[in-house]
């Protein structure tokens, strides 16, 4: 395992480059860039406030682009350097988790990430903890009763729940029970009150969890499907085997059979399978209920870094996310060796 575990660690390095260097190539050819962008923004201000001159307002608005506001952008935001320099000097600040400074936000990438990481982890992890909560015991309900009414319909709600998308779920969420909806009774925004360090511990907890409701059944309602059936088959496919019949014929109850010796083979890829749901979830829920409901987590951020091409911030999420994809890879497969010693990953090529 050591040995295997050796080469997925080194493999980290060149999967993180390729994937960093495609989506740096392709930025270089998307309309558009920093440069372009805050000169929108001078000019913005110009058409907001004018120009006053012997008491007369004068539009500018027209008047082209200065080439030395320009220049003095490009020198600015790096651009004065050709692109496969400044993908290097990216690359040379990622090996020591320099990230760069944010173009637009005054902060360098690190702090913003720091900041924002919580949230994000947040709801990802109470997500996925709330998906294998209610998969695994439904999973093995429905395994025991397979193909009973119980087990269809069942497998029709969670089908449904998987056919929504989760932005459309939170949507219809903030406008059927957010503040200022149909029935105003969860919060909108954040994960805690604007006075909420005034609380007590208690009532700190009660309020996190209160702002938690509405995204995390969002992020939650399509992972059932997925987890529940995949729970389902396993079980199945273990109570057929031989040394289920001879528990059985040994007098064993239904009860131990299942819990004594079903359980650990049968849980044996849903519970391995842990960090990768986690990043499922992290990945594609978070980003679009992050905006639905204003939660400064890392998709908000990423998303408004696209929006106003503040590419420090856009490659330094990216960065992290790939990072924390591979490395929960790696956790996934040293699970599957705690839980059965009898897998050999150092066996493989």
């Amino acid at each position: 395992m050591i040995r295997y575990l050796g080469k997925r660690i080194l493999l980290i390095i060149p999967t993180l480059f390729g994937i960093i260097a495609i989506n740096f190539a392709v930025v270089q050819f998307a309309p558009g860039g920093p440069v372009e962008t805050a000169m929108a923004k001078v000019k913005q201000q110009t058409l907001q406030t004018g120009d006053v001159a012997s008491n007369k307002s004068v539009y500018r608005g027209a008047q082209g682009t200065d080439p030395v506001m320009v220049a003095q952008l490009q020198k600015q935001f790096g651009f004065d350097k050709p692109p496969l320099t400044r993908f290097f000097i990216m690359l040379r600040g990622y090996l020591t988790f320099n990230l760069g400074q944010s173009f637009f936000q005054g902060q360098s990438v690190l702090t913003l990430v720091w900041q924002r990481l919580p949230i994000s982890l947040s709801l990802g992890f109470w997500s996925t903890l709330i998906v294998y909560m209610v998969s695994i015991p439904l999973g093995i309900r429905k395994a025991v009763m397979d193909g009973s009414r119980f087990d269809l319909t069942s497998s029709l709600v969670i089908l449904i729940g998987y056919a929504i998308p989760g932005f459309l779920l939170a949507i219809f969420l903030v406008v059927l029970f957010g503040s200022g909806g149909v029935f105003p009774i969860f919060p909108l925004r954040g994960l805690s009150a604007p006075d909420a360090a005034s609380y007590s511990w208690p009532g700190r907890i009660v309020d996190y969890a209160w702002h938690l409701v509405l995204p995390t059944i969002a992020m939650t309602i399509g992972g059932f499907a997925s987890l529940t059936m995949l729970t389902k088959n396993s079980f199945l496919e273990e109570i057929r085997k031989l040394y289920v019949l001879t528990a059985r014929a040994k007098g064993a109850s239904e009860t131990q059979v299942l819990y004594g010796h079903v359980f650990r083979n049968a849980m044996l890829l849903v519970i391995a399978g842990f960090p990768a749901a986690f990043i499922s979830i992290l990945f594609t829920s978070a980003l679009l209920v992050e905006i639905v409901f204003s939660l400064n987590g890392l998709g908000l951020l990423g998303y408004q870094a696209v929006l106003q091409r503040d590419y420090p911030v856009m490659f330094g999420t990216l960065y992290i996310y790939t990072l924390t994809g591979l490395i929960m890879q790696i956790i996934g497969d040293f699970l599957y060796t705690i839980i059965d010693p009898r897998i050999d990953f150092d066996t493989r090529p």
